[in-house]
């Protein structure tokens, strides 16, 4: 997903995401399963933040979006860390 392309109008989800972007080209930019992993746990912290926000209200599309978005990327992280403890 081209990041170019989220368009979620809320001020906690746009502080996010350049944090979540860059732990992301990390955890990309990583060769050992163990650094991925150590940047998959960051990942997990950041996207709980978009899941804490106290504004979220199911009715609205953009809180929808972001908590599918926070999802996915927590599912990712898990993934990595799961991975880890495998290798």
């Amino acid at each position: 997903m081209q990041h170019n392309d989220v368009k979620i109008n809320c001020p906690i989800f746009q502080k996010q995401e350049p944090i979540i972007e860059k732990i992301t080209n990390n955890i990309n930019s990583a060769t050992d399963v163990k650094e991925k992993a150590k940047f998959a746990v960051e990942l997990q912290k950041e996207a709980d933040v978009l899941f804490s926000c106290s504004d979220y209200d199911a009715k609205k599309l953009d809180c929808k979006n972001c908590h599918f978005i926070a999802n996915l990327r927590k599912k990712t992280a898990s993934l990595i860390i799961k991975a880890q403890k495998l290798a």
